[in-house]
């Protein structure tokens, strides 16, 4: 079973979490994939990676680059996974689909979008009924993360 953690997302937008959360995952020696929520998003999102605030030099790649293999991170709107990645993120509303085959899921969530509120709590019930490791992650006043909840707790 994939470990799954929700990050719900006030004090920062994903563009300031999302590269830390991708550098570690690198550190970590993973490869990755983020899935988006549009494909007109996807060369927009690259852009957001390569001139990143945390100042981190980010490789990754989408199906307009080609060589999903030798990326360590692919962007992608679909459920693809060329680059056999084993942690995936989900940014921007991108449909949580099966995460079967994943070490790691990260679902990154807009707190103030009611909408995105409501999806995740669907996608939290969805995932914790199939058996996964689930956790949800809230910034304190200090902008560090916090583990406010975790399965099996």
């Amino acid at each position: 079973m994939a470990e799954i953690m929700f990050y719900h997302l006030e004090h920062k937008p994903w563009e300031q979490v999302l590269p830390r959360q991708l550098a570690t995952a690198l550190e970590r020696g993973w490869r990755c994939v983020v899935q988006v929520g549009r494909e007109e998003r996807v060369e927009e999102v690259s852009e957001i990676l390569w001139k990143n605030e945390a100042d981190v030099f980010l490789a990754h790649g989408c199906k307009a680059d080609g060589k999903a293999d030798r990326q360590p991170i692919w962007l992608t709107a679909e459920t693809d996974n060329p680059n056999s990645a084993t942690v995936r993120f989900f940014i921007e509303g991108a449909v949580v689909g099966d995460v079967a085959g994943l070490a790691r899921a990260a679902i990154l969530f807009d707190g103030r979008d009611e909408a995105a509120v409501a999806t995740a709590r669907t996608d939290w019930k969805r995932l914790k009924a199939e058996g996964h490791e689930i956790s949800y992650w809230q910034q304190d006043e200090n902008h560090r993360w916090q583990n406010k909840s975790k399965s099996g707790n």
